[in-house]
């Protein structure tokens, strides 16, 4: 049996310094693993005001007896203890402050709302973009219908097609013989317009221009098959039947392409920061309202597989992309208005 007599004088020295180490500083040891533990088992009801005040100081003294005891070799017992002491204490003074539940109730109760609205200026000029490309696509079809092959994908049959009749282009609306065929060009039209809102923002470090385009060549296909539906007066019903999910689905095309025009500007108008700092600061904002923007295509394309699919008239049709279309316009533009807007959510 081993007794304090046996011990060599170099390992008695070693166990006294270990055991006065541990006893000059086990009280706050003792004290941080009390709340951490509270934390960690979500009783944050029985930390006092003071335990939470004094929880930082507590962290950075614990951490620098980690510190002492690898520099004075301590016994691998007592290191091991404050190692997993300061790891959990590092999660508990610097983790996460929310779960997923909160983050969500933060981000849609508002803080997407604020990003989208610190777009401004972006989101003005990539609807004035659009809103060109749509008129690019009419005009260049009304001076030439072969521009409609060209900007208007194949692969949907010959009903849509310059030259079809009135009754044929109102059968690929309304029944459920055209149901098929407007299904696939709907589901292109998902594909497609989830594509371009991922490339707008994607592309937007090249100061923008990459975005430009795709939202004028988008837009214009928009333009070509309105031009096509407004030749048999059908041009109301063709947009009622497109706005059941194209109101969500253009107006994530708009936000996607507001957000990769805010990193290009920032890039090409640094001001006095650097190019990286301020593409940094705009790619925050950028990419709180690109997590919206797939909130908003699973949205749209809930509406088009059941909404557009059970709604077969063109009054119903109109409510739902007008009521859709409000709603994003209220809850941009008018919800959550307040002291916060100052200051960018995070």
């Amino acid at each position: 049996m081993t007794t304090p007599d046996t011990l060599t004088p170099n390992l008695l020295g070693a166990l006294l310094r270990s055991d006065r180490f541990r006893l000059e500083r086990e009280a706050d040891w003792q004290r941080l693993e009390a709340i951490v533990l509270a934390a960690e088992k979500g009783r944050l009801r029985r930390i006092s005001d003071e335990e939470l005040l004094a929880l930082p100081q507590l962290y950075r003294t614990v951490a620098s007896s980690l510190s002492i005891a690898r520099a004075i070799s301590l016994d691998a017992a007592t290191l091991g203890y404050l190692e997993a002491l300061v790891q959990r204490a590092w999660f508990v003074v610097y983790g996460p402050r929310s779960s997923l539940v909160a983050w969500l109730r933060g981000f849609l109760g508002g803080g997407w709302s604020r990003a989208v609205r610190g777009l401004g200026v972006d989101l003005a000029i990539a609807f004035a973009v659009m809103v060109a490309g749509v008129l690019v696509g009419w005009l260049l079809v009304a001076h030439d219908p072969e521009w409609y092959g060209a900007l208007v994908p194949g692969g949907f049959g010959d009903a849509r097609v310059p030259g079809a009749s009135a009754a044929t282009l109102k059968g690929t609306l309304f029944g459920h013989g055209g149901q098929d065929g407007m299904g696939a060009f709907a589901a292109f039209l998902f594909s497609n317009n989830a594509g371009v809102s991922i490339l707008s923002f994607a592309l937007g470090f090249a100061f923008g221009i990459p975005t430009l385009m795709l939202l004028v060549q988008n837009t214009a296909i928009l333009g070509a098959m309105l031009w096509l539906y407004h030749g048999a007066g059908l041009t109301i019903d063709f947009a009622a039947w497109i706005s059941v999910h194209g109101t969500t689905e253009l107006f994530a095309i708009l936000l996607a392409g507001g957000a990769g025009l805010h990193i290009g500007r920032a890039m090409a108008f640094p001001g006095e920061r650097s190019v990286l700092a301020a593409a940094a600061e705009a790619g925050r904002r950028a990419a709180q309202v690109m997590a919206g923007v797939v909130l908003m295509l699973v949205a749209a394309a809930l509406l088009e597989g059941f909404a557009r699919q059970l709604v077969d008239n063109t009054p119903g049709r109109l409510a739902i992309g007008g009521f859709m279309l409000a709603f994003w316009l209220a809850y941009f533009f008018a919800f959550a208005r307040g002291p916060g807007e100052v200051r960018e959510w995070r």
